[in-house]
């Protein structure tokens, strides 16, 4: 089943703002928030327009996916990528 794009969430509904250090990490809260949402890769790869494959690489984390791929199905999501100067000691 294909999920309709008038499901498709306009802000973040499960998530709460979180530094993210890896792929892997990204990865993770993209596939937190798909299964929140209720959808399956299958209908994500095809909002997304994309393969099922491309899905699952972004969610464990590979770190060649393709970055401006990777943005629009995390905006799908309702889920935005901010750039901030770090706060405090960090690496």
């Amino acid at each position: 089943m294909v999920a309709k794009t008038d499901a498709i969430p306009s802000g973040n509904l499960t998530l709460h703002r979180r530094s993210i250090r890896s792929a892997t990490e990204l990865g993770s809260i993209a596939r937190e928030q798909r299964v929140a949402l209720g959808f399956k890769q299958e209908d994500l790869a095809g909002l997304g327009k994309t393969g099922t494959r491309f899905v699952g690489d972004l969610e464990r984390g590979k770190p060649t996916v393709q970055l401006q791929m990777a943005l629009d199905l995390l905006d799908l999501i309702g889920l935005e990528v901010i750039i901030q100067p770090k706060t405090g000691g960090g690496r």
